[in-house]
């Protein structure tokens, strides 16, 4: 090799040696000046972004220039140091900012009512992300995890929104919520049993966050008595009355069922089929006469006057009477005239007081007699049922005296002073046996 080829491949390997390891006739290379590292914010993205990987401001970039100041220590001079030392501190500090700033971001995944989606976020809590999201939960609503939970990267949370529905069951009207939304998934979630039911809705139908009415009739089990046959139907009518007409009976004239046709069928119940026939009737009846009584100052007390006989009336009722199932029911009255009006009876009743006394009667002992007929009871009766009063006086006697009803009724005064008018014209002969008591 000559001596100008080697100094032409001496020159060339100078050039390209770094600067700590060039001839010391070259002056010192001057320090780059450092750029921040471009940080890009990393919320909501598709993917986190990543520092590092590329542009000069990178980890890569920070780590060769440390290690260009370590390799060229002594040969650079005081003043570039001072110029290196505060560009590496921003280098390290945009880079550790960088790191802490991908830390706290998440990328999680929110279901809401079944739509997914994955976003990134810095909140640090379920509540936190929802609130971002401007999603508000209510009392109906689920929400998982719960609200107050931590959130971490790779989390999924799901949020169901409940919808109210006004449901109708068999019958029953009541108000129940779901997150479910489709009518088949809130028949699962409420436990409704659904085969063979009549839906007011199709199972496929959504329900909205609004909600919806949906009226259920599960299929039961009802049996029909009628015309001496049991039918057994499974049925989700809405009456009896169409059950009935599933079971293939029906009903003519005054047929009926033993509970009303509107009604609800239930399961297991036994409906009885009443064949009915009718027929009326039109009976004559007595209507009995009233008692006016009326007082009169000019009779005795104690004195009865017919003044006027009393004529009983008449009246046309007419009857429904049913056959059910061929048993004759009880006639049941459906209407009435009145053919002849009835005329009441007048009686006068006196109320002008009884005399004391009886000429001729006075004087004789009327106790003894009345101890001796009846042992001094105004009531008394014989056995026979023909004699009372204190003096056993029979009803034609008694009348004949001007007494009313039965001498056993009458006051004790009226039976004695009608006894003293009995004696005056008859003397002791009514009273055979007791008679001579009179005069002791």
């Amino acid at each position: 090799m000559s001596t100008s080829q080697g100094s032409h491949r001496a020159g060339r390997r100078a050039a390209t040696l770094p600067a700590y390891e060039r001839p010391s006739t070259e002056a010192p290379p001057t320090a780059p000046a450092v750029a921040a590292p471009a940080v890009a914010a990393p919320a909501f993205a598709d993917g986190p972004v990543v520092p590092g990987q590329g542009g000069t401001g990178s980890r890569a970039t920070a780590r060769r220039a440390a290690r260009r100041r370590k390799a060229s220590g002594p040969a650079v001079g005081g003043g570039g140091l001072r110029r290196l030392v505060p560009q590496a501190l921003v280098v390290a500090f945009l880079a550790g900012g960088t790191s802490a700033f991908v830390a706290n971001d998440k990328a999680v995944r929110l279901s809401v009512d079944g739509t997914p989606r994955t976003l990134h976020t810095f909140a640090d809590d379920v509540e936190e992300l929802l609130a971002h999201e401007g999603l508000t939960v209510g009392a109906h609503d689920i929400v998982a995890p719960a609200p107050g939970e931590a959130l971490a990267n790779g989390d999924e949370i799901v949020v169901r929104y409940g919808r109210p529905v006004a449901l109708t069951l068999d019958g029953q009207r009541r108000q129940v919520w779901t997150t479910a939304r489709t009518v088949e998934g809130a028949l699962r979630q409420l436990g409704v049993r659904a085969e063979g039911a009549y839906l007011s809705a199709s199972r496929s139908a959504p329900i909205s966050r609004q909600g919806l009415a949906l009226d259920v009739r599960t299929e039961r089990t009802v049996t029909f008595l009628a015309d001496g046959r049991e039918r057994t139907v499974r049925t989700n009518a809405a009456t009896v009355r169409e059950a009935l007409a599933e079971a293939g009976i029906t009903l003519a004239g005054q047929d009926t069922t033993s509970v009303p046709g509107g009604t609800f069928p239930r399961d297991g119940q036994t409906v009885t089929v009443l064949r009915i026939t009718g027929s009326r009737q039109v009976r004559e009846e007595v209507v009995p006469y009233a008692v006016e009584r009326v007082r009169d100052p000019g009779l005795f007390a104690g004195t009865e006057s017919v003044e006027r006989q009393g004529v009983a009336g008449v009246r046309r009722v007419t009857y429904s009477v049913r056959t059910v199932n061929g048993v004759r029911q009880k006639p049941r009255r459906t209407g009435e005239e009145i053919v002849r009006e009835p005329v009441s009876r007048r009686v006068r009743i006196g109320t002008r007081p009884l005399p004391t006394s009886v000429s001729g009667a006075d004087g004789l002992d009327w106790g003894a007699l009345a101890a001796c007929e009846s042992g001094g009871r105004p009531n008394a009766v014989d056995p026979s049922g023909t004699y009372g009063g204190l003096y056993q006086f029979d009803p034609g006697t008694w009348r004949s005296l001007g007494g009313s009803g039965v001498a056993q009724n009458a006051p004790a005064a009226e039976q004695t002073y009608r006894a003293k008018k009995l004696y005056v014209s008859r003397g002791a002969s009514p009273w055979p046996h007791c008679g001579r008591r009179l005069y002791r």
